[in-house]
């Protein structure tokens, strides 16, 4: 039996290792994991920056990497807590932006401001016990190659963006969207696509 494996099947050494990397109540790892043990789990690619007041919460027990040439801008926050998170190359996720895996960006992505993806959700129907003592769920998010994603914009769990799509500031994302398309609104819906034949961006009816 591995090492990872023996702790997952010990409850209480899985509870002693869980407080060794991040302290109770928290979702920010220990700064000594941050500094000694994250550098040789994620990778992080040539010419790539993360400014320094983004918080980087990235644990080892999940993947995280960021590709060649991409930023992730002041003030947003990064969680691989409970699901990995890739950003691909020439990518740029925006200040403010929240990004809780497990979440895929493709390569030439542009986030604007204070954009909200969170892979998790929290279970609540158990009413006898209160929300943060059920279990979480997740499901992926994916943003393909070359989408923009406008300020303020929600994309919820378990969806997918097809590649050069745009989604307009402030809309809320339930729904996959197909690739070259413009989708906008509460729940966000696609008004225009490209169409291969004619050249043309068109109005969806």
């Amino acid at each position: 039996m591995s090492i990872i494996q023996t702790i997952k099947s010990n409850p209480a050494l899985k509870k002693f290792v869980h407080w060794c990397l991040i302290p109770k109540y928290q979702a920010r790892p220990r700064l000594w994991v941050k500094w000694f043990i994250n550098p040789f789990f994620h990778k992080k690619g040539k010419g790539s920056v993360i400014c320094r007041r983004t918080r980087v919460d990235v644990l080892p027990f999940q993947p995280f990497t960021l590709g060649n040439f991409s930023t992730v801008e002041d003030f947003a926050t990064i969680n691989n807590g409970v699901g990995a998170v890739h950003i691909g190359n020439n990518s740029r996720v925006g200040i403010g932006n929240v990004i809780i895996g497990p979440v895929t960006v493709g390569n030439n992505v542009i986030f604007a401001q204070n954009i909200v993806m969170s892979g998790l959700n929290h279970v609540y129907t158990d009413v006898t016990l209160p929300i943060d003592l059920q279990p979480v769920i997740t499901a992926q998010i994916t943003i393909e190659d070359d989408c923009w994603i406008g300020a303020n914009a929600v994309i919820t769990a378990g969806v997918t963006i097809g590649k050069h799509s745009v989604i307009a500031g402030g809309a809320v994302v339930t729904k996959n969207i197909p690739p070259f398309s413009v989708a906008v609104g509460n729940p966000a819906k696609v008004i225009k696509q490209y169409n291969a034949t004619s050249g043309q961006w068109e109005k969806v009816s």
